[in-house]
């Protein structure tokens, strides 16, 4: 198990996402993706967190947005897309669910892209 949030630029094997499950939560991993990059941050307790790794990477907020994995879960219900640091009424978003499905396509492309269970 991994407490550690990674990034996360190319493909990862499954066996590595599921070093995250547990570390905290048994059956979800949280993830922040930049879209302009197509990068994401996987692991931790906070999205937060996540978030400011990426920016200490060279990311820029208005493309930061979570959400969480369930790798054991259907695959039309593996991603979620909730988080606190999705409450962002100057970008449009005033739910802590993102409402824009143009934006959610993207992050979907970018997590089936880099964590291949998904």
């Amino acid at each position: 198990m991994s407490t550690e949030i990674v990034v996360v630029r190319q493909p990862i094997e499954p066996l590595e996402l599921r070093r995250h499950l547990g570390c905290p939560f048994p059956d979800m991993v949280k993830y922040v993706v930049d879209v302009t990059q197509g990068i994401l941050a996987l692991g931790g307790e906070m999205h937060a967190d996540a978030e400011k790794l990426l920016l200490d990477h060279g990311s820029h907020k208005e493309a930061l947005w979570g959400g969480n994995v369930y790798p054991d879960e259907e695959p039309d219900r593996r991603i979620e897309h909730t988080s606190l640091i999705n409450i962002r009424p100057a970008d449009g978003n005033r739910a802590i669910e993102i409402t824009d499905l143009d934006l959610r396509a993207q992050i979907e492309a970018v997590v089936r892209r880099l964590l291949p269970i998904v």
